[in-house]
């Protein structure tokens, strides 16, 4: 069994790796957008892309890597408050508070229907993508 979960560990590091990629295209192309109050439809865009890819991330890492991790270390499941502080104890992020803002952050994004919320939203993304590349 262990063998079968670290071939799916090597599968969902590539998977993380693939939209790692993807997201760093996005920070760089929203790193020139810059932070402003109007933007046109083509920034807007840029955006969007930007900060679904960012929830994207967070959910690949938190949701199947550091399960993952979990499962291999023999752990509860827990909350994923718990899983948060575990990856922190292990030296996998180093500071579980940043990766809570992110999860909130994450959630912010999935359920975030008001335009004028988008520039909250979009500057809190430019703020914490540094911390969850590392």
């Amino acid at each position: 069994m262990t063998n079968d979960l670290l071939d799916l560990l090597k599968e969902e590091q590539a998977l993380l790796e693939s939209a790692t990629n993807i997201f760093l295209y996005s920070y760089h192309q929203c790193k020139e957008v810059g932070i402003k109050e109007h933007y046109s439809y083509e920034e807007l865009d840029k955006i969007e892309a930007f900060t679904s890819r960012f929830a994207r991330l967070s959910d690949i890492l938190i949701q199947k890597i550091f399960r993952l991790i979990d499962r291999i270390d023999l752990e509860d499941t827990g909350t994923i408050r718990d899983r948060i502080n575990r990856a922190e104890k292990k030296g996998l992020v180093e500071d579980a508070d940043i990766f809570i803002q992110i999860r909130i952050l994450r959630n912010d994004i999935a359920h975030e229907y008001l335009p004028d919320a988008v520039k909250e939203t979009y500057k809190k993304v430019i703020e914490l993508s540094p911390h969850l590349l590392d």
